[in-house]
């Protein structure tokens, strides 16, 4: 995993065009009208920046007018996950009314490293295969701190309905209960790798190495609208005494600084729970 880290700080630099984290997905190959697009969906910036192929040299010019923060998000580009995904599809395989949670790492190029499944509702088999489908080749809006493309983990929720037997698929950048019951134009906190970030990685706890589980540990955390952290508490260890909770802890101990939370295009104090995964 500390491996992954490294790597994942190494990447190239670029940049995707800059949208909001929700959008309500068309069936494949509809285009969407602007009277269709959710309200929240707004330019993270003054100004668009058309997305670059990754790995292709990135001019000094493109870092002038970077915002001091902006989390990662989705994107609206051809390649990016909410238009990869094929709501027509999933109703034509059978797929009904389900949702999940998912953690991504997200290069400062905007490409997917590494991905987490969790919380899923029952029978969500058919949206989770193909939200790992389109994860594969999706590429993101990088995150931002100080001005710079970071790599940072991305915390989302998919939520698919079929209404009038035609697809509602929306996927939100927060997994807070009660932001996601209101839809709320709400962007969770993220961790990043770069200047500014003591965070280098999770470690997964030796006690548990010879179990070869899969462990989760909730933080609570405060966090005020400059991404500095206030308070850290654990909520919960999965399974418990086989080090996970200790590894969490030793993992954020000295991680002062996140991306901060967005709320209406706006960074802003929140109080949130993270899941953190630990896999052998």
């Amino acid at each position: 995993m500390f491996r992954f880290w490294l790597t994942l700080a190494a990447g190239s630099i670029a940049l995707g065009t800059l949208f909001a984290a929700e959008v309500e997905v068309k069936p494949k190959g509809t285009a969407t009208p602007p009277s269709a697009v959710s309200p929240s969906v707004q330019p993270a910036a003054s100004a668009s920046v058309s997305p670059r192929p990754t790995g292709s040299p990135t001019p000094a010019s493109a870092f002038i007018g970077l915002p001091q923060f902006r989390p990662v998000l989705l994107g609206l580009g051809p390649n990016s996950l909410i238009n990869r995904m094929d709501g027509a599809g999933l109703i034509r395989d059978g797929q009904y009314d389900a949702s999940l949670y998912f953690r991504c790492a997200v290069g400062p190029t905007g490409d997917v490293l590494n991905t987490a499944v969790y919380h899923q509702s029952p029978d969500s088999t058919l949206l989770e295969r193909e939200l790992m489908r389109c994860l594969d080749q999706a590429v993101f809006v990088p995150g931002v701190y100080e001005h710079q493309p970071v790599a940072a983990f991305f915390f989302g929720a998919v939520d698919f309905k079929v209404i009038n037997r035609k697809p509602r698929l929306r996927i939100f950048a927060n997994q807070e209960a009660e932001e996601l019951k209101k839809e709320s134009d709400f962007i969770g906190p993220q961790m990043f790798i770069g200047p500014g970030s003591q965070f280098h990685g999770l470690h997964y706890p030796p006690e548990s190495a010879t179990a070869a589980l899969t462990g989760l540990v909730e933080l609570g955390l405060k966090i005020d609208a400059t991404g500095k952290l206030k308070d850290l508490k654990v909520v919960s260890e999965y399974p418990p005494l086989l080090g996970f909770r200790t590894a969490a802890e030793g993992d954020f101990r000295g991680v002062t600084t996140f991306i901060p939370a967005f709320r209406d295009g706006k960074p802003v104090e929140c109080n949130v729970t993270l899941p953190i995964y630990y896999e052998p």
